[in-house]
Parts: C-alpha cells; sequence; structure tokens
C-alpha cells in the first residue's frame, strides 16, 4: 500500500496497533466495574497537566502523563469516601482537572495555538520518544493483566468476594486505577484529549455486547480497536480528515453495525428453530394417536 511507504505513517500503524492492544481491553474491565467515564475523566485531567508543561517550559506529554497518573490515584482515594456513589469520585477530579486547565491555558496566551493537536489527538506526527512511551505502556499493560488476571477477575465483579478469597483489593484496585491513567495518557497523542475515551470505551462497548464470556470479551475488544485503528487510519489517509475522530467514528460505525447484527440475529433464532421443528416433524411424519382404549386391545 501506498500509504506504508512514508516514515510517517509506518509509525502510526505502530502506534494505533500498541494501543489499540491495551485500551480495549482495559475498556471491558472499566465498563464492568461501571467506571466508563474514568478514560474521559483522566484525558480531561491530562489537559491540565499539558497546560502546566507548556506554561513552565516543560515537556507538555510529559506533564500530562504525570498529572493523568496523579489524577487515577486521587481517585482511587476520593472514591473510598463515597463507597456507595463511586462515580462522584469521578465528577469531583473532573471538575478540579478542568477548572486547573481552563486557568492554566489562560495564562499562557501560546498555548492554545497548539491546543489543537491536543484535543483531537495527531498520530501521524507521533514522535520516537511518544513511540518509546507507548511501547513501555503496552508492555506493562499486558503483563499487567496477564500476572493478575484472576484477581482482577474477582475485582471486577466482586469486590467482598475477592476480599475474602485473599485478594489486596485497595492495593490492586490502586494498581488498576494507575495502569489506567498511563493508558490514558499514551492514548492522547493517538485520538486526543476530546476522543481517548472512545478507543478505550466503544471496543470493550460491542465486545461486551456480542462475546459469549469474559475472557473472549478481553480478547475480542482488542481485536475491534485494532480493526477500528487500522481502517480508521487508512481512510483518514485516504480522504484527508483528521485521524482521530476518523477512527473514533470508525469504531462508532463498528459499534452500531454490531450491537444491530446482533439484535437481528437474536430475532431470528427463535423463528429459525421453529423452522427447523416444522421441518423435523415434517420429515417424520404425524404421531399417530392412541386412545385409551386401544392400550387393552
Amino acid at each position: 500500500m501506498e500509504m506504508l511507504h512514508y516514515d510517517f505513517m509506518q509509525r502510526a500503524f505502530l502506534a494505533g496497533a500498541l494501543i489499540a492492544l491495551t485500551a480495549p481491553a482495559l475498556g471491558v474491565y472499566l465498563l464492568l466495574r461501571r467506571q466508563a467515564l474514568m478514560a474521559d475523566m483522566l484525558s480531561h485531567v491530562s489537559l491540565a497537566g499539558i497546560a502546566a508543561g507548556a506554561l513552565l517550559h516543560a515537556a507538555p506529554s510529559a506533564a500530562g502523563f504525570a498529572v493523568a497518573v496523579a489524577g487515577a490515584v486521587a481517585v482511587e482515594y476520593v472514591r473510598r469516601f463515597y463507597k456507595t456513589y463511586g462515580e462522584i469520585s469521578v465528577a469531583i477530579i473532573m471538575i478540579g482537572g478542568l477548572s486547573t486547565a481552563v486557568i492554566l491555558m489562560s495564562l499562557n496566551k501560546g498555548l492554545n495555538q497548539n491546543l489543537t493537536s491536543y484535543l483531537f489527538g495527531s498520530v501521524v506526527a507521533v514522535t520516537r520518544s511518544e513511540l518509546i512511551l507507548l511501547s513501555v505502556v503496552a508492555a506493562v499493560s499486558l503483563t499487567f493483566f496477564a500476572l493478575l488476571r484472576r484477581p482482577l477477575y474477582q475485582l471486577t465483579f466482586d469486590e467482598e468476594t475477592a476480599r475474602t478469597n485473599g485478594v489486596p483489593v485497595k492495593g490492586l484496585s490502586l494498581a488498576f486505577s494507575i495502569l489506567t491513567g498511563m493508558v490514558v495518557a499514551s492514548a492522547i497523542p493517538i485520538v486526543g484529549v476530546l476522543l481517548v475515551s472512545a478507543l478505550i470505551v466503544l471496543p470493550a462497548s460491542l465486545a461486551i455486547r456480542v462475546a459469549p464470556g469474559f475472557a473472549a470479551a478481553v480478547w475480542l475488544s482488542s481485536a475491534i480497536g485494532l480493526v477500528g485503528v487500522f481502517a480508521g487510519l487508512a481512510a483518514s489517509y485516504e480522504i484527508s480528515t483528521p485521524p482521530g475522530g476518523t477512527i473514533a467514528l470508525t469504531l462508532l460505525v463498528m459499534l452500531a453495525a454490531g450491537v444491530s447484527l446482533k439484535t437481528a440475529w437474536a430475532k431470528l433464532a427463535p423463528r429459525r428453530s421453529r423452522a427447523e421443528a416444522r421441518q423435523e416433524q415434517t420429515a417424520v411424519g404425524p404421531v399417530p394417536r392412541v386412545s385409551g382404549d386401544s392400550l387393552y386391545h
């Protein structure tokens, strides 16, 4: 393919593959833990770090990464004060992050000129350092999921049962939140602050809807993410559209198509079963009726 002859497109596809293998799998855990908005919150919090880095003449991406991880830790601690209403912690940290970002951006007028690349992503402009960061985060994420697969499964569905079985719930939950912050921050160069949750939530939403089990949902979400990222990048190159928005829209179309096909199949299944039953009955022939008197003759 012509687009793969360019170095920037090769880096874009490699970066997309790395984040697509980890972000959607993380999304399955987040959705089942009812923390779908956490990815969106952390992406907005990272915007405060990006603004702070630009104001202090530091690396904006590195500052955004650090603040996203700090925000993930803060959410975990605030969540312990609102055990019944866990979503309150997400709202509190998001408000703090957004308000801080707005103030810092107002102090740095020059940031507004480059804000679009942070808001909507620029995967075709991924640098070597960002690619290395993505590789490290992907390796850490895959190792985390592989080694802690069973404890994470218990933690996701029932924290009390996990605690009874000896799972260090607080420590594992904190580590999971930190990993979420790392994945979100590393995904921002691809789809941007405003669209990073799409890469995490949309493939997981489709996988949970169509997969037969939990493990299958995790694997399927990563596969959907890869297809969506590659198709979005290819479409973006061909029609000259922003890559982040194109990837997000591609994943949304895949979700709508997958859910529609699943619903249609569920409606057709009973009809097919009844049709097969009628065919079997026709092949066997009518069942003779036996009267009570005939039993004695």
